[in-house]
C-alpha cells in the first residue's frame, strides 16, 4: 500500500517509516526541510503541489506538530496549538479534494487529553477528559485543550469517504536517540533515574514495536474509527517505572529528585514537568475489545528489550533514519 506520512520525520515518524518501508510499503514523507528522494516540502498550512501525493494513497498518517519537548512558554503552547490544528485542517483539505481520497486517516493525538488521575484508569468510554483539575498547573488545561481542538480539526474534515481515527497515544519508547526512552535511561545511566516528586504519578507507555503493531491493526480494521487509546495495557508509577528501567540497565542507584529539582532539570533540558509530573493513567480498551494483542505489555520486559536494543549500533538519531534494524513484521 502507499503510505503518505505528514510529518513524519520525527521519534515515531521514523519509526512507522523503517517498519512500513521494511514491511514492502510505499512511504512518503512530507516535511518542511525535505532531504529524501522520498521526502515531499510542505508548509503544516496550506495546499501545495504535495496535495497530489494525498489523491490515491492508501494511507495517510498525519503525525504533524511541534515537538511537546520545549519549555512551554506562551509562544511555545500557541506553536503547538496552531502547528497540530492546522495540520490536521490542511490534511483533510487535501483528503476531501482527492479525487481518489485514502481509505483510512490516522490522526495523531495524545494520551494527554485525560485528566489528571491517581484514582482509575482513562479508557475511551469511561475515561475522564483533562482540564478542569484542581491543584495542578494552569497551563496544563491548555495542554488539554490543544488535544481537543486537534482531534476536532479531523473530526469536522467533511471527508465522508475516508475512515478517521484518532491516535490518543502514550509515550512512544523506542531506542532511537533523542526519544524519550534515550531520556531516561541516559538519566538512569548517570545515577539520576530515581523517582521525581514522590513518583506515584503514573506513566503510560507503549513499546515501539507494539505502536507499529497497533497502527497495522488500525489500518486493516474498517469497523473502528474515533479516538482509540495507544497505550499498554500496563500502566505504572513513575517510581516503578524507573526502578524497573535501573535493573534492565543494570544501576544500583537512583537519586530521588523533589518537584523543585524537576524544575530546574526541565528548564537545563530545555523542557517542561508536565511530561514527568502529569499522571497519565490510560489503558487499550478499544484496541483490546477488538482482539489486539500486545508483544510487550510488560514494562520490565520492554526495558530490557530497549535497554538491548540501545546498547547495540543501529538507533539513528531523531529525525534521520540511518542505518537501524526494521522492527519485527508480525503481525497484529
Amino acid at each position: 500500500m502507499k503510505v503518505v506520512l505528514p510529518g513524519g520525520t520525527g521519534q515515531v515518524g521514523a519509526v512507522l517509516d523503517r517498519a512500513l518501508t521494511a514491511a514492502g510499503h510505499e512511504v512518503v514523507v512530507l516535511t518542511r526541510r525535505p532531504k529524501r528522494e522520498r521526502e515531499i516540502g510542505w508548509d503544516g498550512e496550506t495546499i501545495g503541489p504535495w496535495a497530489e501525493v494525498i489523491d490515491g494513497c492508501d494511507v495517510v498518517i498525519n503525525l504533524a506538530g511541534r515537538s511537546v519537548s520545549c519549555r512551554y512558554t506562551d509562544e511555545n503552547l500557541r506553536d503547538m496549538m496552531d502547528s497540530r490544528v492546522n495540520s490536521a485542517r490542511v490534511v483533510g483539505e487535501a483528503v476531501a479534494a482527492a479525487a481518489r481520497p485514502p481509505r483510512v486517516w490516522l490522526q495523531m493525538s495524545t494520551a494527554t487529553i485525560y485528566a489528571h488521575r491517581f484514582d482509575a484508569a482513562n479508557d475511551e468510554a469511561t475515561g475522564v477528559i483533562g482540564g478542569s483539575e484542581a491543584g495542578v498547573p494552569d497551563y496544563w488545561a491548555y495542554s488539554v485543550e490543544i488535544a481537543k481542538n486537534w482531534e476536532r480539526a479531523q473530526a469536522e474534515a467533511p471527508t465522508p469517504g475516508t475512515r478517521k481515527v484518532a491516535l490518543r497515544s502514550a509515550m512512544v519508547m523506542s531506542p532511537d536517540r533523542g526519544g524519550v526512552f534515550d531520556v531516561l535511561l541516559r538519566l538512569a545511566r548517570l545515577g539520576l533515574g530515581g523517582p521525581v516528586a514522590g513518583g506515584a504519578q503514573y506513566v503510560s507507555w507503549i513499546h515501539d514495536e507494539d505502536f507499529v503493531r497497533a497502527v497495522e491493526f488500525l489500518i486493516a480494521r474498517d469497523d473502528i474509527e474515533g479516538p482509540v487509546n495507544l497505550a499498554s495495557p500496563g500502566p505504572l508509577r513513575h517510581r516503578q517505572l524507573m526502578r524497573a528501567l535501573r535493573a534492565a540497565r543494570g544501576v544500583l542507584v537512583g537519586l530521588p529528585a523533589t518537584r523543585l529539582m524537576a524544575q530546574l532539570g526541565a528548564w537545563a533540558m530545555r523542557s517542561d514537568t508536565e511530561l514527568l509530573l502529569k499522571s497519565r493513567r490510560v489503558v487499550p480498551g478499544r484496541l483490546c475489545a477488538a482482539g489486539f494483542t500486545f508483544t510487550h505489555p510488560e514494562w520490565d520486559k520492554a526495558a530490557a528489550d530497549l535497554v538491548r536494543r540501545a546498547r547495540e549500533p543501529r538507533s539513528a538519531p531523531r529525525g534521520e533514519h540511518g542505518p537501524t534494524r526494521p522492527l519485527s513484521r508480525r503481525r497484529p
